[in-house]
């Protein structure tokens, strides 16, 4: 096979994975820091999918109580945009978006969008289910991501992150110390 014909043959197989995943740089922790204005553990206290002011896109907004303030300074309630959702009979779905649940418990990573909406700093990776256990720990476990494609940072080239499960404290711990310089 020549050259050309095996890097047809890549691309058309890798294609089609590509075609349902988004494509964003990979962020650890420290990165999903530096990348949130402010990060806070709250409740989800409701979603609400709409269409935007020219009919053109469905966005869904997620309403969360802020329960503890890890960076920034944000109000007692946030509302985190993404895009995607369902209005009626009509629906748009988006990879790569996290998936909440009324009364939840989350630690979020957020990126301002005006002065009273938020989006999810990378996605699906901005977002950390708190869950408690039977002896009482409290764990926040990191969205799976599965279908996002992530990029290294420097190389830009494929990469993945397993996704973080680590006590609560630790989580809040490891923010703290991504703010320091």
């Amino acid at each position: 096979m020549t050259r050309f014909v095996r890097l047809v043959v890549g691309v058309l197989l890798v294609a089609p994975v590509l075609a349902t995943a988004t494509t964003l740089l990979a962020l650890d922790l420290p990165a999903l820091t530096r990348a949130s204005g402010t990060v806070v553990r709250g409740r989800v206290v409701s979603t609400q999918a709409r269409w935007t002011a020219d009919h053109s896109r469905i966005i869904t907004d997620t309403t969360l109580e802020v329960t503890e303030t890890l960076k920034g300074a944000p109000a007692k309630t946030v509302v985190v945009m993404q895009p995607g959702g369902e209005v009626g009979d009509v629906g748009q779905h988006v990879e790569g978006v996290a998936r909440f649940q009324k009364d939840e418990e989350v630690v979020v990573f957020l990126e301002a969008r005006g002065t009273e909406r938020f989006t999810l700093s990378g996605m699906a990776q901005g977002r950390f289910k708190v869950e408690r256990a039977a002896d009482g720990t409290v764990r926040a476990r990191q969205d799976q991501c599965a279908d996002l494609y992530l990029v290294d940072r420097q190389s830009r080239q494929p990469t993945s992150l397993a996704p973080l499960d680590l006590p609560l404290d630790d989580l809040k711990r490891r923010i703290a110390a991504s703010e320091q310089p």
